[in-house]
């Protein structure tokens, strides 16, 4: 099973993963999180933000969590994903993948602005839902409207898709 949360910036991606990770955790089940900030860390930040290397990105962490899927690890995916082609290409190669999108709108998530991301990087680099098109999933698997409901109602909404699926 792969689970890959996706969404812009400051929608919960890796606060519902870190919630997720804890449970499986507390339930014997093998999980690592893959956040796409700490695979660009890990590779030293070599890739910036135009569309070519992000999708260079993306590709490292579908390998990566191709590589634990294969060892009975769930991968957690906390990452922004925002070409439907990628998400296309997941659904080919994963044998489980569980796509589940935070739905958020972007003038709430500038104003909050959790990461700093909206205002650190204006007109600085490009930023999805701002000069990059967030294309709309056109097959996810759970759609959580996060603007309308708090954390933990949301990650009730993913524990019960996933548990569901496994019964």
């Amino acid at each position: 099973m792969v689970v890959w949360l996706i969404g812009i910036s400051g929608a919960g991606k890796t606060t519902l993963g870190r919630k997720l990770k804890e449970y499986y955790d507390q339930n014997n089940k093998r999980s690592f999180i893959l956040d796409g900030d700490i695979v660009r860390e890990f590779y030293n930040n070599d890739l910036g933000y135009s569309k070519k290397e992000r999708i260079a990105n993306i590709k490292r962490i579908m390998l990566s969590a191709y590589v634990l899927e294969q060892n009975n690890i769930i991968p957690i995916v906390c990452n922004i994903s925002p070409f439907e082609s990628l998400r296309e290409f997941a659904r080919i190669k994963f044998s489980d993948y569980n796509e589940i999108y935070l739905e958020k709108d972007i003038s709430v998530a500038r104003k909050n602005d959790v990461k700093n991301v909206y205002k650190s990087n204006l007109e600085k680099t490009s930023i999805v839902g701002i000069d990059m098109e967030f294309e709309r999933p056109l097959k996810s698997n759970l759609i959580i409207p996060v603007d309308n409901e708090d954390e933990e109602e949301s990650f009730l909404k993913l524990v019960n898709y996933l548990e569901n699926k496994l019964r």
